[in-house]
């Protein structure tokens, strides 16, 4: 299985288009025999789990049926998506960057599936990697979510390793996740487990029952293409 994920930025003129896309993208994507799960979902604006969205950045999240053509060397959106998507990108000058993964351990589901396929056992992997945070959050407990999330998540950035990462969710509020990249696995872990605020809001998410559904999820990365903001945080690390 390989995976995608492709944050997409639009001009501030073009936001009505890109809610427009969020609709009109999920015919295509459906009819892609070389697509087997898809998520089109906005961004929060500080790259975690955020209440405020921005509305000039989108996301794609899509799993893809081994094929040669989708890989980190893929000079086209053609093979990733089709034409009707590709061409979407280039009419409202899109800037994209996209990750691709390959999923090597993880637990949870996403919409009642395991979407990025059986776990297992865990796998060592030397270099960079990706970790995809998941949650639909109980309504009654939105306000401990956020009351405990937020302030850790804000730690994220400063951590030994981080490399980037971008907030993402289908429903604002309710279903979030955070997608971010580090330097090794040692790193994330350190962060995860190690920081002490993050490692009591990990328990509490479990014994309180935060989530009606929560998925986490490692991917080793295998390159990128494109950029976010003008920078390709990947360069010269993969």
């Amino acid at each position: 299985m390989q995976v995608t994920l492709t944050i997409i930025r639009y001009k501030p003129w073009y936001i009505p288009f890109a809610f427009i896309a969020m609709a009109i993208f999920r015919l295509p994507l459906y009819l892609n025999k070389e697509i087997q799960f898809y998520k089109l979902m906005g961004c929060g604006k500080n790259g975690t789990f955020d209440k405020i969205p921005d509305l000039q950045q989108w996301a794609i999240l899509a799993t893809h049926r081994l094929n040669k053509n989708i890989n980190h060397q893929a000079t086209s959106y053609n093979s990733i998506f089709g034409k009707f998507i590709s061409g979407w990108f280039q009419f409202f000058n899109c800037e994209t960057f996209t990750v691709f993964l390959d999923p090597i351990e993880g637990h949870g589901l996403w919409d009642k599936k395991k979407v990025f396929g059986e776990f297992s056992e865990k796998k060592e992997h030397e270099g960079p990697i990706a970790t995809l945070t998941r949650a639909t959050i109980r309504l009654s407990k939105m306000s401990y979510f956020w009351k405990h999330v937020a302030p850790v998540a804000e730690k994220m950035h400063s951590a030994k390793g981080y490399i980037t990462s971008v907030g993402i969710g289908e429903i604002p509020w309710i279903k979030q996740a955070t997608f971010s990249i580090w330097q090794s696995k040692e790193d994330m872990k350190a962060f995860a487990y190690g920081m002490k605020e993050h490692a009591e809001v990990i328990k509490k998410t479990r014994s309180q029952r935060w989530y009606s559904e929560d998925m986490f999820v490692r991917f080793v990365v295998k390159g990128s293409m494109g950029s976010m903001r003008g920078n390709n945080p990947l360069k010269g690390i993969v």
